[in-house]
């Protein structure tokens, strides 16, 4: 997809503008074979697709200003552990149908929140040792965290009226 991006303006020129010389300047080089100097064109190089700003934003929305994926343990301690908000930590897996299922539904229901909650996600392959320390034994696991304490857990799937639940008893009326 960014190939396709990057090549459009490159595919939409004419031919005849690709290979155009710029006026009558040439270079020389030499022939490896007979070191005699041998005249080759100088062709304008190729355009470069520039990407504005606004393409690069990967999201507006505030489903992705309060959910985060934790880079590794220093990261975990940063952003989760020293959080003024209280932290609701996803671990997940990739190859986890119902962590697919639960994610993007816990990610709504933080989002309903308006910033009064976090949303960290951590990937128990890539973080094993956070998994361990926090007994995840199955995902997906969804631990409640406030002032750098565990005070709520569930395993497995919910629907969004037990997700709001869960957040309000973590966020408070």
């Amino acid at each position: 997809m960014a190939q396709k991006l990057l090549l459009r303006p490159l595919l939409s020129l004419p031919v005849k503008q690709l290979f155009a010389p710029l006026g009558s300047q040439h270079s020389l080089f030499l022939s490896r074979a007979s070191a005699v100097p041998c005249s080759i064109p100088f062709h304008r190089p190729l355009p470069v697709a520039t990407v504005p700003a606004t393409i690069r934003t990967f999201s507006t929305t505030q489903v992705f200003r309060q959910t985060f994926n934790v880079q590794d343990g220093d990261d975990f301690q940063d952003r989760v552990l020293k959080s003024q908000k209280p932290v609701v930590i996803d671990f997940h897996a990739q190859w986890c149908g119902p962590c697919k299922i639960l994610g993007p539904r816990l990610e709504k229901m933080v989002a309903k929140q308006e910033g009064k909650v976090l949303m960290a996600k951590v990937d128990i392959d890539d973080h094993t040792d956070l998994a361990l320390e926090y007994e995840v034994s199955a995902v997906p696991t969804v631990l409640a965290m406030k002032n750098g304490d565990v005070v709520d857990k569930f395993v497995g799937i919910k629907d969004e009226d037990q997700l709001e639940a869960f957040l309000m008893k973590l966020v408070g009326p």
